[in-house]
């Protein structure tokens, strides 16, 4: 399988990478927990049907130690023993905030309230941004048909 477009070496594409990367960098940088950020980030891809999100943030959780069992059941989370309340508060947050378009309401109060109840300030700020984040990448690499499957942790700095 092969993308329909090489936006990985388009100098335009590059240069929104670049920024694009730059936020990242100050949500990796910030008090989120990293479990907690790759966990977002595994649900945000499975909901977009984004093979190499999915693929590239579950490496990179095992790599940083994540368990088989937490990654195995992050689909499935609401009935998993597994997470903690800040972590299913998380994975609430980001699937209403992925899902904005199936909710005519977009995200509700009590889930916010929940994630604000386990995320200071700050933390809640950088979920938030992460959430976005995560859909913008996965819009991208679905777009294009980015093939998963190829990805090593730590391959892209």
């Amino acid at each position: 399988m092969e993308a329909r477009s090489n936006l990985y070496g388009n100098p335009l594409a590059a240069k929104f990478f670049k920024y694009i990367n730059s936020a990242g960098k100050a949500i990796s940088d910030s008090t989120l927990p990293a479990a907690t950020q790759e966990l977002v980030k595994i649900r945000a891809s499975q909901i977009n049907g984004c093979g190499f999100c999915t693929d590239m943030h579950t490496k990179d959780a095992t790599h940083a130690g994540e368990t088989p069992t937490r990654l195995n059941l992050v689909a499935v989370w609401r009935e998993a023993k597994v997470f903690t309340d800040a972590e299913r508060a998380a994975l609430e947050l980001t699937e209403q905030g992925t899902r904005i378009a199936d909710a005519a309401g977009g995200v509700a109060d009590d889930a916010w309230a929940n994630a604000a109840k386990h995320f200071d300030e700050d933390q809640l700020s950088a979920l938030v941004c992460l959430i976005a984040l995560i859909n913008a990448y996965n819009r991208v690499n679905v777009l294009i048909q980015q093939p998963a499957g190829d990805y090593q942790p730590g391959q892209f700095g």
